[in-house]
């Protein structure tokens, strides 16, 4: 673990609030929200990653692994107030090394921030949560999910799924021991400030691009970029010790985003639809042959998505509403957010492609 300070990180002498995944999509988001409200912050970062989200941003960077205990007290060591936001995201089953990276990565990560904070008296830790983690009714899916329902795991699920639910264990043994631990729980995040990008923000590209010709119905609970750090910063200030809050802006189905992508971007949106009783065994063939020959490849429509989809869950964020004062804003609003960053990114080079309202053309 190595550091590089800013020369002049915030104003306050309070001690720094730790960010762990800073260079991620909920991450880079929480980040500037934090300085904006005038918070020191230093953030954890890895050599081998994608760091533009920091870049000219007024925090403290350290360099280290979660994996690495040790580098995770060095880099913890000092701060009052931790938000783990890291996590190996993905939604593909993976060979034998990717399933123990992504346990690693996830659960003994949490594991070892938790550990680190606990022995440096650093406060509350927040904890990012994942809703594919979250029970379910068994006889109607599609019912509203709360807190309170168990993961079930006596189905086909992703190692990131299970991965997940183990995250939640950790944190529930660390406040059983008396740790101060609340767990901010994020659907599907879409918004600006996805340098990664997200497997949201680079379906949004391609579609812009022109380059997505078909798409398979289902939906999921989404949440805007900006109402996920809402929640963070909520539970942070305002949730109870040992417990969990979703967080979600709205439930859409798959064809309702593709005609808030055809609003901001003037791109006529795809047709056809892929049943999924052909869409998903195609999509095991297929993951397959991609995670053995091509591994690094971002893949769309992965088996475990397909079935995410097919579920239709909806998300009751009542506890959040009622307990923090959480209030979401929409998905319209996240869209036309996330298009005008990847447009002013040129990541958009479609010249069909609307420029959005948010950026001025050159010389005017």
């Amino acid at each position: 673990m190595d550091s590089e300070p800013s020369d002049s990180v915030s104003g306050t002498s309070a001690p720094p609030l730790f960010v762990t995944g800073a260079a991620g999509h909920v991450g880079a988001n929480l980040v500037r929200r934090l300085l904006g409200d005038g918070a020191r912050v230093r953030v954890l970062l890895r050599h081998e990653d994608n760091n533009e989200a920091m870049d000219g941003l007024d925090v403290e960077r350290v360099y280290g692994d979660i994996r690495d205990l040790e580098a995770t007290r060095q880099a913890l060591a000092g701060c009052h107030g931790v938000f783990h936001t890291a996590a190996l995201v993905s939604t593909i089953d993976g060979d034998d090394a990717h399933r123990r990276d992504v346990f690693e990565s996830n659960v003994i990560g949490t594991r070892n921030v938790l550990q680190a904070a606990q022995e440096f008296d650093a406060g509350r830790v927040v904890v990012t949560g994942s809703f594919s983690a979250v029970g379910y009714d068994l006889d109607d899916p599609s019912a509203p999910s709360r807190e309170s329902m168990p993961f079930y795991p006596m189905e086909r699920t992703m190692p990131y799924e299970r991965s997940k639910a183990m995250v939640e264990t950790e944190c529930w043994h660390a406040a059983a021991n008396g740790q101060d631990v609340v767990i901010a729980t994020s659907c599907a995040v879409v918004g600006g400030n996805d340098f990664m990008p997200s497997r949201m923000g680079r379906t949004l590209v391609d579609f812009a691009n022109g380059k997505l010709h078909a798409y398979v119905d289902g939906g999921f609970e989404f949440v805007a970029a900006q109402d996920i750090v809402q929640g963070h910063v909520l539970s942070m200030e305002r949730g109870r010790t040992g417990q969990k809050y979703i967080f979600s802006s709205e439930y859409q189905t798959i064809s309702n985003m593709l005609d808030l992508f055809q609003e901001v971007s003037g791109i006529r949106r795809p047709q056809r639809q892929i049943p999924v009783s052909l869409m998903l065994p195609m999509s095991v063939v297929v993951s397959n042959v991609l995670s053995r020959l091509r591994p690094d490849d971002p893949q769309r429509f992965t088996p475990g998505a397909i079935r995410l989809l097919q579920k239709s869950r909806h998300a009751d964020t009542s506890k959040a509403k009622e307990e923090l004062g959480f209030q979401p804003t929409t998905m319209r609003a996240a869209v036309r957010d996330a298009y005008a960053f990847h447009y002013q990114r040129k990541a958009i080079t479609n010249s069909r492609a609307k420029r959005p309202e948010s950026i001025v053309p050159e010389g005017e």
